[in-house]
């Protein structure tokens, strides 16, 4: 591989980790697994990095890479429902900022998320990402109508887990 395409891909990378990061904190517990999937999703990117044409934007084509990449592994991995641990996920927030009741609320909202399947976690993060309609429905292979009806039903799934 040439090293244009090399420096082209680090670049990219960089400016874009904190979507991978944020896509093994939703998938992952704990900071090896984390750590592993981190890895796993960039060696999945630099391999198909050669295929990339620019056709959509570098941050949603990771994304997809990303989130298929975390979904596989995912559903390979024996999954432990019954108790999910919670390493009180750094927020980087300093002392004075500390909001014990906003934590709390981030606690539960990941441990809402947790609970659903693949597919819908992938569908929330996207959302709360701020992606609008068009952009999930690219990233994720399904139609835009399709997306939304899917959003409502997680809005609704996870009203019931937060509020039973």
């Amino acid at each position: 591989m040439s090293d244009h395409l090399e420096q082209s891909f680090v670049k990219q990378l960089k400016e874009n980790q904190n979507i991978i990061h944020k896509i093994c904190r939703l998938y992952t517990n704990g900071e090896d697994a984390h750590n592993d999937l981190f890895q796993e999703i960039t060696i999945q990117l630099w391999k198909a990095f050669p295929k990339f044409r620019g056709e959509s934007k570098f941050s949603t084509w990771a994304y997809r890479v990303a989130l298929n990449t975390a979904i596989t592994l995912y559903r390979k991995s024996t999954r432990s429902v019954a108790t999910i641990s919670y390493e009180g996920q750094k927020h980087f927030l300093s002392q004075e900022e500390y909001n014990f009741e906003e934590e709390e609320q981030i606690k539960l909202m990941y441990q809402a998320v947790h609970q659903l399947n693949d597919i819908e976690k992938a569908l929330v993060f996207l959302y709360l990402e701020d992606k609008d309609y068009t952009e999930i429905s690219e990233t994720l292979g399904i139609s835009e109508v399709n997306a939304r009806v899917k959003m409502n039903r997680i809005k609704g799934k996870l009203k019931k887990i937060l509020n039973p």
